[in-house]
């Protein structure tokens, strides 16, 4: 299984910094007993490698070279790939960047590596064989984008950051078989690349016959591309903590 995590976006919301923004610290770890700083983008590995992928593809902008030097060829046991998106040109362009790679009878997940979610264990609520996406509750849905479900789970429409919201539910991480992932791409090169979220995107897959469903399996989600992100997410990994050491 493959793990695609789009890492060439700028990170203005949160600049200035020396480094890219998904090598920020939030948290530690222990290696080797020893406590270390832990990037952002690790809890998103971690989460990909406990769901089954053994090869990960990190989409960078030409000028991320500490992305590489930092998870070189691999990270806790799964192979590491890297393809370049020559400008930032939204989601969709990102994640297609990894299409030469990803063959059609393997499943493959997406996660946005600016973030940190609770469960863990997320990716594996989702299926292997459907486009699915893990949702999660969140108080302010219209600063995402927010997914109307129908009473059987089937995703509805995906409104891409709107005010008034129909749902309070958004998707954190998605997967698919590699099947769905190219027929994805080839609709959004017929739609002559304007999607630029994935949403409008799966929008229009849904539209002309596809299916997609959601799995409110996800309880906490914080994207750390902002100041008050970042302090959540520090909130949110302590919390954590404190759970794990509680008898």
């Amino acid at each position: 299984m493959w793990g695609i995590v789009p890492a060439a976006g700028r990170g203005s919301r949160i600049q200035p910094l020396a480094f890219s923004k998904e090598l920020l610290p939030v948290g530690s770890r222990f290696d080797g007993g020893v406590e270390r700083p832990c990037a952002v983008s690790e809890y998103l590995l971690d989460r990909m490698v406990l769901g089954g992928a053994r090869k990960i593809c990190m989409v960078i902008s030409p000028g991320k070279h500490d992305i590489l030097a930092y998870y070189g060829a691999g990270y806790a046991g799964a192979d590491v790939a890297y393809v370049v998106q020559p400008q930032p040109s939204g989601l969709c362009d990102a994640v297609f960047r990894a299409a030469p790679l990803i063959p059609p009878g393997e499943p493959v997940m997406v996660g946005l590596p600016d973030t940190v979610w609770f469960p863990e264990s997320g990716f594996s609520a989702l299926p292997d064989d459907a486009l699915s996406f893990l949702l999660f509750p969140v108080e302010r849905p219209e600063l995402f984008d927010a997914v109307v479900l129908d009473e059987g789970g089937s995703v509805v429409e995906i409104q891409v950051k709107r005010e008034g919201a129909a749902s309070r539910w958004i998707w954190g991480a998605f997967k698919m078989p590699g099947a769905v992932f190219h027929a994805l791409h080839a609709l959004w090169i017929a739609r002559e690349r304007q999607d630029e979220y994935f949403g409008t995107l799966v929008n229009a897959y849904i539209a002309g016959g596809g299916r997609a469903v959601g799995v409110r399996a996800g309880e906490a989600y914080v994207d750390t591309g902002t100041f008050n992100g970042y302090r959540a997410a520090m909130g949110l990994l302590e919390q954590a903590t404190e759970h794990e050491t509680t008898p």
